[in-house]
């Protein structure tokens, strides 16, 4: 499967759009705004929550950089205004943290300002390892400004835990915990699954003894199995935390049964122009991606 995989993601860039399209559609929600408002809408009517994602990372121009950021302040307004159950997640390069964290600081306390006057939540995405320490100083400077301010931790890292303690002193630690999908030398991250899953756990035991508010990002449903386990077990308030999933992943009826049950579940919804190319950086960084949707593509309905 590893052969036709990376042939797939050798081949997939040279070939048109309209060939690539279909390995994106299932798990992108459109290219325009009313496109991700109408799945938003029938995410909620599930009973469910979203957070929305313009695609698109690696910005080299200001006045790119600085037009993205205003289309991010308008979804705000579109959220505020169709009373969405919804919020935004952004990467810190989409708004020009390659050209410099001046920049990105800049475009960020706007559209954290936007979320402040609209009462809604910023989340600030994580990256490779290479931008974790200005993604926190990003993050902390957002924090500052308005009290709904969230980032991203992964569980591969090996920093993490570490990470956990000193960003959860900060009152109102939120945070979304995910595996990790970049790819990292062993020096800085976990290699085997089953040893991220279990940092995983102790990383969500960690935040919830610091009074942190976490995302349980994850599609792995024995993680989710161990998840429960331990919530049940210790009593953890329904209100400490909520499961994420990626739009379009099937969960064979999991996310129906956590809403029945009473918890929070929330879809992040990623939409927008730049698909392919998010697409295809997606497939090189995790080749497995490749497989998963070839097999989904042809799979019967």
């Amino acid at each position: 499967m590893r052969i036709i995989d990376s042939l797939l993601i050798s081949t997939l860039k040279f070939l048109p759009k309209w060939f690539a399209k279909p390995f994106a559609a299932p798990y992108v929600a459109g290219e325009t705004e009313d496109e991700v408002v109408k799945q938003i809408k029938r995410i909620n009517k599930k009973r469910m929550s979203a957070t929305v994602d313009i695609l698109g990372e690696h910005t080299k121009s200001i006045q790119e950089a600085k037009l993205i950021t205003n289309q991010y302040c308008d979804l705000y307004k579109r959220i505020y205004q169709e009373s969405l159950d919804c919020n935004i997640s952004i990467k810190p390069t989409h708004l020009g943290l390659d050209i410099s964290i001046e920049e990105a600081k800049q475009n960020f306390i706007k559209i954290t300002k936007t979320a402040k006057m609209y009462s809604n939540f910023l989340r600030i995405d994580m990256e490779s390892s290479n931008v974790t320490d200005s993604t926190f100083e990003i993050f902390k400077y957002c924090k500052q400004h308005y009290s709904q301010v969230g980032v991203v931790l992964q569980a591969y890292l090996h920093r993490t835990l570490e990470d956990v303690s000193k960003l959860s002193s900060s009152d109102g630690f939120n945070s979304r915990i995910c595996k990790g999908i970049y790819k990292e030398p062993t020096s800085l991250a976990i290699q085997d699954q089953n040893l991220i899953n279990e940092n995983y756990l102790n990383i969500a035991k960690r935040m919830y003894q610091m009074g942190a508010y976490s995302g349980f990002a994850t599609h792995n449903q024995s993680l989710i199995d161990d998840l429960l386990s331990w919530i049940y077990k210790e009593k953890v308030p329904k209100n400490n935390f909520e499961f994420q999933v990626l739009y379009g992943v099937p969960m064979d009826g999991r996310l129906e049964y956590l809403v029945d049950n009473g918890f929070k579940v929330r879809v992040y919804v990623p939409y927008g122009k730049d698909w392919f190319d998010y697409s295809i950086r997606r497939l090189k960084e995790n080749p497995n991606i490749a497989g998963y949707v070839l097999k989904n593509l042809f799979k019967k309905n």
